[in-house]
């Protein structure tokens, strides 16, 4: 597989796609990555509870809980009308429910994972979502960074990491989120907007500058960083830096051409939903990351929500705030997944949607407070096995009590698709822990 791309909601939901390499064609999708602050609320939309008895909490067990008589109430009718214990139901319900019916239309490509579990109870986890690190422990490389350290760039005119869309804010990872550490920063995500018209600051060159003039300009500056590599060879900021000046100049004509979206069809514009005011944002995302994809990006991150602590934290009005902001991503998501599956591209370009962490399945008010304990997220393409659900909550949706998976699980899955084992990957003097490598989710693959 050669690309991922990974699409999150901030503090809500989360996403992401990656590529493979031909060696691997098959097996690396999406990171091409949605992730959405604030936590989607995950009883209400992919969540799916073990049936019978699971160790865990349920109602029996749980008479004083902390939500009262509401959590009952909601558990009741949940298992009354069958969706807590009706394993049988199409996926398509699963994964559509009331605010992603379009993704619903893609649910045989969908592989859900419902049983993700994570360390942070605040919006620290939108940083946990991308290294495995709880916030407090600072910068750790992301999931992004360690494939384009892994697989290296597969252009010469364009970044190997794009990140689009608003990313977490500074309170709870900030530039972290999509940064890579010690790997140094040639590795870090680069941030494009999808206006062609300014996708990046300072990209125009001067007025009164020619085009033979810069060129010169960045020769000289090539030539001395060069030579001050030889007498600082281990200096990765410098190392980040020549990169730089090296991708500047071909970025000045690639950049604005890949993001001349009105260039696609009427068709392919709508499909995205470009032609409705509450899509076109991030239906201009979605569309951006699949011509990045097709010009050989590797690793693409979108972001919905973002900043701050993130628009899908919804503690009061659950229902209003996710109906609005599901609007916004479903058709756009939806159209990505088919517009990549009709020219060929799923195959080798992993699609990952997700979240920092879940809702609590008990009311606050009108809203639902922070979940780490159990959530869920979804993969497609690059050689995910689709139409399948994998894991299950206990019967309160409270904790991931079959098959449960760490975020790191998450991670080495999306690099094991691209052709990576990220124990191969140690970097020297930098000692990982056992917990951030994680382990494949084997269920799921093809």
């Amino acid at each position: 597989m050669k690309r991922a791309i990974l699409v999150a909601t901030i503090t809500a939901l989360c996403g992401a796609m990656a590529s493979a390499t031909p060696a691997n064609k098959a097996a690396l999708g999406v990171r091409y990555g949605r992730f959405l602050p604030a936590r989607l609320d995950a009883c209400s939309t992919c969540h799916q509870s073990a049936p019978g008895t699971k160790p865990g909490v349920t109602l029996d067990e749980f008479p004083h809980n902390p939500f009262g008589a509401r959590l009952k109430a909601i558990a009741v009718q949940l298992r009354q009308s069958g969706q807590r214990t009706d394993l049988g139901r199409r996926l398509e319900k699963i994964a559509g429910e009331d605010w992603f019916t379009n993704i619903g239309t893609c649910a045989d490509d969908l592989a859900i994972v419902r049983s993700l579990w994570t360390l942070d109870n605040d919006h620290g986890a939108q940083l946990t979502f991308q290294t495995g690190r709880h916030v407090r422990e600072g910068a750790h490389p992301t999931v992004g960074s360690w494939a384009c350290y892994g697989l290296g760039t597969l252009n010469e005119n364009l970044p190997e990491y794009v990140v689009l869309g608003t990313p977490t804010g500074d309170c709870c990872g900030g530039a972290w989120t999509h940064g890579a550490s010690y790997l140094g920063p040639q590795y870090a995500g680069v941030k494009l907007s999808a206006d062609p018209k300014k996708p990046l600051p300072f990209l125009k060159p001067a007025d009164n500058l020619s085009a033979d003039e810069q060129a010169a300009n960045f020769s000289l500056m090539g030539r001395l960083n060069q030579l001050a590599g030889i007498d600082y060879p281990d200096d990765k900021d410098l190392q980040a830096r020549i990169k730089a000046y090296e991708l500047a100049f071909q970025m000045q004509t690639s950049v604005p051409e890949t993001l001349q979206l009105e260039k696609e069809s009427a068709e392919t514009r709508a499909l995205y939903g470009l032609d409705q005011a509450h899509t076109k944002a991030f239906g201009e995302q979605c569309l951006a990351a699949r011509r990045l994809v097709e010009r050989g990006v590797r690793f693409i991150q979108l972001f919905h929500g973002g900043g701050g602590g993130g628009a899908w934290d919804a503690h009061s009005d659950v229902k209003g705030n996710h109906t609005t902001l599901a609007a916004q991503v479903d058709k756009p998501i939806a159209g990505l997944l088919k517009d990549l599956k009709r020219r060929g591209l799923l195959d080798e370009t992993l699609v990952v949607f997700g979240t920092e962490f879940g809702r609590t399945p008990g009311a606050e008010g009108t809203g639902r407070d922070h979940h780490p304990q159990g959530f869920c997220a979804w993969l497609a393409g690059g050689g995910i096995k689709g139409g399948i659900t994998h894991g299950a909550t206990d019967e309160l949706g409270f904790h991931a009590v079959e098959s449960p998976h760490y975020l790191t699980d998450l991670h080495a899955t999306v690099l094991h698709q691209l052709g990576l084992d990220s124990r191969k990957l140690e970097v020297p003097g930098r000692k990982r822990l056992e917990i951030d490598h994680g382990q494949p989710i084997r269920e799921i693959l093809a």
